[in-house]
């Protein structure tokens, strides 16, 4: 069971980015009209989403926040030891895009430089490998970098996704202090359940063709996607979801030897608002902690926690805070983390 436990590593100050380009999901009516749009947007919650313009990258929004965010802390280059960058939606099948980000943000070659490719609950996946090389190394400094263009990703001929992901990427300098005390982590993961959320061509197993870039009719609704578009069975990610994320948060409340109820937030993967809704009130969790950014944002996937803790927590996290991160979704695989946020300086939002 891989239930972790950290000391004295935590987040010193944190930073994001989304692209300028905002997409109403009330007039996204391109592919379908303005009754079938309204009836999504309402019934998902999300308004607004962000879409990178042709050009722009994952790599290229982590970039805006990671300069951001050294600017704002005065943080010296030299002094990062790792940076981690995780995406699903990379510059390249190779490079790794971390090593690319190294040199474009001018860090030494002494850097360790990795990719991590997970989806939505990757963001705390990468905190507990940080935070482990960090307790366990004498790095004093790293980024984490998490940035998505999941825009991209999705058929806007498909009303089942078609109104629900954006594009964003942020940046975390994770170091060593004792302020930040203990931290506790949950990882799980279930490969049996890999077709509920999943992208079917376009990898080596099933390489592109000119058939698998053919959009077709999928359902009787005349929803079209192609096979290197990405789909998502809504119903059965919505019952995997409550099925398991209420008990692994138990098991961590019993690991930890924490209270659920005495941390200061709930952050929760930015999917679906009804669906965290229902989360919080099975779990009894009062409303004003569990901060949200799924209207403005839709679901970004692994960037939605941390760009949620930074569009809704800013100047909030500068003394002593506990807090739960719970992200789920795509593999399947899902991820509970309670940490402490002790002196986080939050950087203001860039647009780019």
């Amino acid at each position: 069971m891989a239930l972790l436990k950290f000391n004295n590593v935590g987040i010193a100050g944190m930073a994001a980015c989304v692209p300028a380009n905002t997409i109403v999901n009330y007039n996204y009516t391109e592919h379908f009209s303005a009754e079938e749009a309204k009836e999504v947007t309402d019934k998902t919650g999300i308004q607004e989403r962000r879409f990178a313009l042709p050009g722009t990258t994952s790599s290229d929004l982590c970039f805006a926040a990671a300069e951001k965010l050294i600017a704002d802390l005065q943080v010296d280059k030299s002094e990062i030891d790792l940076l981690v960058f995780v995406s699903q939606t990379p510059d390249y099948r190779m490079p790794a895009t971390s090593i690319l980000l190294q040199n474009r943000l001018g860090l030494s070659m002494q850097t360790m430089a990795f990719d991590i490719s997970l989806g939505c609950s990757a963001f705390v996946y990468a905190l507990s490998v940080v935070y482990a090389m960090m307790e366990k190394s004498g790095f004093q400094k790293a980024l984490l970098l998490d940035g998505e263009t999941r825009s991209r990703v999705y058929s806007p001929k498909d009303r089942k996704t078609a109104f629900l992901f954006g594009d964003g990427g942020v940046a975390a300098l994770i170091e060593r202090d004792e302020r930040f005390g203990e931290s506790f982590f949950s990882l799980n993961s279930d490969g049996s359940r890999e077709d509920l959320i999943k992208i079917k061509a376009g990898g080596y197993r099933y390489p592109s063709t000119a058939e698998t870039l053919v959009e077709k009719v999928i359902d009787e609704h005349g929803n079209m996607r192609s096979e290197e578009h990405g789909y998502m069975e809504g119903a059965d990610v919505f019952n995997f979801v409550l099925r398991e994320i209420p008990p692994d948060i138990k098991r961590l409340e019993a690991f930890s030897g924490k209270a659920l109820h005495s941390l200061d937030y709930y952050l929760f993967h930015q999917a679906n608002d009804y669906m965290n809704g229902y989360l919080a009130k099975k779990l009894k969790l009062p409303a004003e902690r569990v901060p949200s950014s799924i209207a403005q944002f839709g679901n970004t996937s692994s960037v939605s926690i941390p760009l949620t803790i930074v569009s809704q927590l800013q100047g909030k996290l500068v003394e002593n805070k506990e807090a739960m991160l719970c992200a789920f979704g795509v593999g399947m695989s899902w991820a509970t983390a309670f940490i402490n946020f002790n002196g986080c300086h939050i950087s203001d939002l860039v647009e780019v």
